[in-house]
C-alpha cells in the first residue's frame, strides 16, 4: 500500500530523533517542489502561506499514482500536463454565486449608491477563480443601473479557470444554492432570468458578459492593474504569507483611484498591513474599505 511522505511517519508523537529527521525532510522536498515550479515554470508559490500549500499538496497526492513530494516534483518537472493538474489545485479557490449574502446586500444598499453619478465605472476582480463573483457582480450591477457604463476585468494566474469563467458555464447542482443566495442578497427579480438551463448545466446570459474581459494576471508578480472604482479579491489573501499580503496591498493602493473601494473576504483584513493608513472602513463588518483621497 502507498503511503504519502505528508501521511503521519513511524514514531510520530514520540518525540524520537528519527520523526523529527522526518518532519525536516519532508520540509525541504515542500522547499525543492516550489524552487523547482518557480524555476521551471516562472509561477511563484515562495511567499504562499506554508499550511495552505501542505494542505493542496496532500490533496493533490491522495488523488495521484504518487508516493511524495519528492517523486510529484520530479514528475511536474518533466511533464507539462502533470504541472498543470498541479497548478489547478494550487489556485482553485472555493467560490459561488453571491457567496456571503450580507455582503453582496451592502455593496447593493451602502456602496453602489455612490457610484450613479460616476461617467465610467472600472471594476477588477483579482484572483476570480472560475468566475461566479464576476458574475454575481454583473448580475447586481445590472439591477442598478450601472451594468451599462462598467467594465470589468477579472483576473487569475490560471488559464484553465479563466477559460471556465469566460465559458459561464456551471453545474445545475449549484442554483438551488445560488438562487438562495441571490434572494439574500436583495435580488430584484427571478434568478432565473440570468441563465438558461442545459441538461446538467446551466449558461450565464450573454447580455452579462459583454461588459467583463477576463484575462491573465498573477498578483505575486505581476504590478498595477489601471485605475479601478472597485476591485475585489475575496479568499485570495488567506493563502499568502505576511510579506505577501503586504505587497498585493500595495498593488491595490496603487491601483485604486482615490476614494476607490477594496473588498476583501471575510476572514482578510487591511487592517495592520503596511498599507493600513490609506484605507479607511466603508463598511467595515462587510471588509469593504475605502481609499483615503
Amino acid at each position: 500500500m502507498k503511503r504519502s511522505c505528508l501521511h503521519q511517519p513511524p514514531g510520530a508523537g514520540e518525540g524520537t530523533k528519527l520523526s523529527q529527521e522526518y518532519w525536516e525532510s519532508e520540509e525541504l522536498e515542500m522547499q525543492l517542489l516550489i524552487e523547482g515550479i518557480y524555476r521551471k515554470y516562472g509561477y511563484d508559490f515562495r511567499n504562499y502561506a506554508k499550511a495552505s500549500l501542505k494542505r493542496r499538496i496532500k490533496q493533490h497526492l491522495a488523488k495521484s499514482n504518487l508516493d511524495n513530494i519528492s517523486q510529484l516534483t520530479h514528475d511536474i518537472l518533466h511533464h507539462l500536463s502533470s504541472f498543470e493538474k498541479l497548478l489547478l489545485d494550487f489556485s482553485v479557490s472555493v467560490t459561488e454565486m453571491f457567496r456571503d449574502p450580507a455582503f453582496y446586500l451592502a455593496l447593493r444598499e451602502q456602496v453602489l449608491p455612490s457610484f450613479r453619478k460616476t461617467p465610467f465605472i472600472k471594476v477588477w476582480h483579482a484572483g476570480c477563480a472560475t468566475g461566479e463573483e464576476v458574475y454575481s457582480m454583473a448580475i447586481l450591477l445590472r439591477e442598478e443601473g450601472l451594468y451599462e457604463r462598467t467594465q470589468i476585468y477579472a483576473t487569475d494566474f490560471n488559464e484553465v479557470v479563466l477559460k471556465k469563467g469566460r465559458a459561464g458555464v456551471y453545474p445545475i447542482s449549484r442554483i438551488k444554492s445560488y438562487t438562495a443566495n441571490y434572494q439574500k442578497a436583495g435580488g430584484r427579480n427571478s434568478f432565473a432570468d440570468y441563465y438558461t438551463a442545459r441538461y446538467d448545466s446551466v449558461l450565464m446570459d450573454r447580455s452579462l458578459k459583454k461588459n467583463i474581459v477576463f484575462a491573465d494576471h498573477n498578483l505575486v508578480t505581476d504590478w498595477v492593474f489601471g485605475e479601478m472604482d472597485i476591485i475585489f479579491c475575496r479568499n485570495v489573501l488567506i493563502y499568502f504569507d505576511r510579506k505577501l499580503q503586504n505587497r498585493v496591498f500595495e498593488l491595490f493602493r496603487e491601483s485604486l483611484k482615490p476614494g476607490g473601494v477594496l473588498c476583501l473576504g471575510s476572514k482578510e483584513s487591511v487592517r495592520f498591513s503596511d498599507c493600513s493608513g490609506f484605507f479607511e472602513d466603508l463598511v467595515g463588518q462587510q471588509k469593504i474599505y475605502r481609499k483615503k483621497g
